[in-house]
């Protein structure tokens, strides 16, 4: 090979390795914008099966359940999916801890295909917590959500009765979403099951819509991809770094103020509205 084609294979991999670079660190550097009131980082009732983990410095296995927003749909790679970005935040975290999270997202999926695949998908990886991600399709799907409390319950049901730790993860906050009639009574119903179970709750859809409030709007549009629904690079980058938080402050039992009841979540500023941010409590 001449001299001069040398140059030229050179110039090829250094541009396709600096592009590479460029999608890993832009997401990293865009989710330290965006920050969220430590109210709404409370993720709920201890982890007693993650902390004692933890603790002994034993593995982890958290497997990642749910639709389109874990599969990562949006996302310009697969390994910027947020439970991609979460391993790697935890490990962050929790170094010479050996995290590792599992996806286990199929777009277009709603409760019911999600039940019928927990004990395939998930319960047979044996994981100490389980993040359910759900909501966003019923409310696309259908205004009629009577059947939804039983199928969430029998789900979150059937992780509890495998020994897993749960966290459920709300609604995106994105245009198609608020176009929908029921998506704050999905709310309420995703925020009362976590309640009744006992289980945490991570408040996607209030965190998202701070993140609108605080921001300008320009930069708030990034959060959510031109077809009005799915997360981009950088919310995911947001979610994940967010969400590593939550479960931090909860694993180290760091949690400074009480869970919201499920009567403060979502709807309550009515359709349309931002819920006015929580300020930070008084130090």
């Amino acid at each position: 090979m001449t001299r001069l084609a040398w140059l030229a294979l050179l110039c090829v991999l250094t541009v396709a390795a600096n592009a590479a670079n460029a999608a890993d660190i832009e997401p990293e550097s865009a989710a330290a914008n965006c920050a969220a009131p430590p109210a709404l980082m409370v993720i709920g009732p201890a982890e007693a099966r993650v902390t004692a983990r933890i603790d002994q410095r034993q593995p982890l296995t958290i497997v990642a359940v749910g639709s389109s927003s874990t599969q990562g749909a949006g996302a310009s790679a697969p390994g910027l999916s947020y439970p991609s970005r979460l391993e790697a935040a935890l490990r962050d975290r929790f170094p010479g801890i050996d995290i590792r999270v599992i996806n286990r997202g199929k777009g277009g999926e709603d409760v019911t295909e999600e039940l019928a695949r927990l004990d395939r998908d998930v319960i047979a990886e044996h994981p100490e917590l389980v993040i359910w991600q759900l909501g966003t399709n019923a409310v696309l799907h259908r205004d009629d959500l009577a059947a939804d409390r039983a199928l969430i319950e029998r789900g979150v049901a059937q992780l509890k009765g495998s020994g897993s730790d749960v966290v459920l993860m709300d609604m995106q906050y994105a245009p198609r979403v608020l176009a929908r009639p029921a998506y704050a009574e999905m709310e309420q119903l995703i925020a009362a099951a976590a309640e009744r179970a006992e289980i945490g709750l991570f408040r996607r859809f209030e965190i998202m819509r701070y993140w609108e409030t605080a921001q300008q709007q320009a930069e708030a549009a990034k959060m959510i991809g031109p077809d009005g629904l799915h997360m981009t690079d950088r919310s995911y980058a947001c979610l994940a770094s967010r969400l590593a938080e939550g479960l931090a402050r909860n694993w180290q039992a760091e949690r400074a103020v009480p869970p919201p009841s499920a009567a403060r979540v979502a709807g309550l500023a009515g359709p349309g509205r931002a819920a006015t941010p929580p300020a930070d409590p008084a130090p």
